[in-house]
């Protein structure tokens, strides 16, 4: 092989692990907490990893970040607008910023724990799709931001805003674009390019909740799965009909994590003393049937909006018992493994072998090798500041993004990125 097609092999080889590094959606590749396979530290030093740049005007807002390529995209807002933001990887320039709807007030919800933008971009081709608070779903030219088109779930299809507004990443399933605007028409999706509906749920009423829909098939069915006050829902891909639900981990307040499928379990918790479930699915004669393994409520994952990941049998995350702790719980059983002491919540995502456990009072993101037996730390970074907008009784509820080994972490306006390359 002569140099330049060895030098067109190797570029070739670096662009396709890059691009399998990204972290394009809510909650990474498979809305499971798990970013893509990639090379990472895994002991930090002291002080944490390096800090490669920093950010500071993003705006106000709990948006986490999407990454692909050398494209970072989130959302913040101003007093007047909402916005959609995109800003390089590898140096934190702005590259482009896009107003998509008015900036949310006080009495569109309520803003006691802070305003701004909630939701996380979903970037999928040559397409980036954004909800503002206020329920303004478009759809952005990845390259420029340019707005392609965009809807109103309140105005065009009877949604109404949450209590603490819409907070959900749209789901991309091939053509097209899924939401839940709530109330009659609770789940619908519309058509990537135009923006027309093209399926809707059936004979379900219930409020648009801040859970992220996310499809599973079993057998030859294939649905979409979120939570609302009554519960986990699923509807049929194909029909609307609604396939299965479960009210264990549904309440009056607020009905946040987003579930996980694990093959044919399925896997959700919530607060306000709702707890956890774990269902196990299978196919049956009406599409999909759905049989209660366990539903637990005390003394165990009561997940706020952290989210939970699963590692080898191991569900772990932030439950808000006990005055807070991290938390691991085994799968099959339900049982608690574990607990490990925090003040308040956080956040959690999983990468290279290692637990990201995020305190949103603190700013601190601890590495922790996931393990049966109990909590096993291999380093910590703290923010080095925080905010100075006023964030009321809010935190730093941006969840933790690792892509293209760097990992992310927002508060409100400020976004900073560390290197984490073994």
């Amino acid at each position: 092989m002569n140099n330049q097609w060895r030098c067109l092999a190797v570029a070739t080889i670096l662009l396709t692990e890059s691009v399998l590094a990204d972290w394009p959606q809510w909650r990474g590749p498979n809305r499971d907490g798990y970013a893509a396979p990639q090379s990472l530290l895994q002991q930090w030093p002291e002080g944490g990893p390096k800090l490669k740049w920093q950010y500071s005007e993003t705006g106000r807002g709990y948006s986490a970040v999407s990454i692909v390529g050398d494209m970072v995209f989130t959302m913040g807002a101003s007093d007047e607008e909402c916005s959609a933001i995109c800003v390089q990887l590898t140096t934190g320039t702005k590259l482009w910023e896009t107003v998509i709807s008015r900036a949310s007030k006080s009495d569109d919800y309520n803003h006691g724990w802070g305003g701004g933008p909630r939701s996380t971009p979903t970037v999928d081709g040559d397409q980036v799709f954004v909800l503002s608070d206020v329920g303004v779903l478009a759809s952005l030219n990845k390259a420029n931001g340019e707005v392609q088109w965009s809807i109103d779930l309140v105005k065009d299809h009877g949604g109404a805003i949450p209590v603490w507004g819409y907070s959900e990443s749209p789901l991309v399933d091939g053509d097209r674009v899924v939401i839940t605007p709530g109330n009659a028409q609770f789940m619908i999706a519309v058509d990537r390019k135009t923006g027309e509906k093209v399926w809707s749920s059936q004979n379900t009423d219930a409020p648009a909740q801040y859970v992220s829909i996310i499809r599973g098939t079993i057998g030859d069915k294939s649905f979409y799965v979120t939570a609302s006050k009554p519960g986990l829902l699923a509807f049929d891909v194909q029909s609307g009909a609604k396939l299965f639900s479960d009210s264990a981990t549904g309440n009056g307040v607020a009905v946040i994590p987003t579930p996980l499928l694990i093959g044919d379990k399925l896997y959700h918790t919530s607060d306000y003393g709702a707890g956890n479930t774990m269902l196990r699915l299978k196919a049956s004669d009406s599409g999909v049937a759905a049989e209660s393994v366990y539903a637990l409520n005390d003394k165990t994952m009561q997940n706020h909006h952290g989210g939970v990941v699963h590692v080898d049998g191991v569900i772990y995350g932030c439950s808000k018992v006990n005055g807070g702790v991290w938390m691991a719980q085994d799968l099959e059983t339900g049982s608690t493994l574990w607990e490990e002491r925090l003040k308040g919540s956080g956040s959690i995502c999983f990468a290279d072998g290692r637990l990201y456990c995020y305190d949103d009072k603190q700013g601190a993101v601890v590495l922790v090798e996931p393990s049966r037996e109990g909590w096993r730390p291999h380093g910590t970074v703290v923010l080095p500041r925080q905010t100075e907008l006023a964030r009321d009784k809010g935190a730093i509820w941006a969840h933790p993004v690792i892509a293209q080994q760097t990992l992310i972490i927002r508060d409100q306006d400020l976004l900073f990125a560390f290197d984490i390359t073994r």
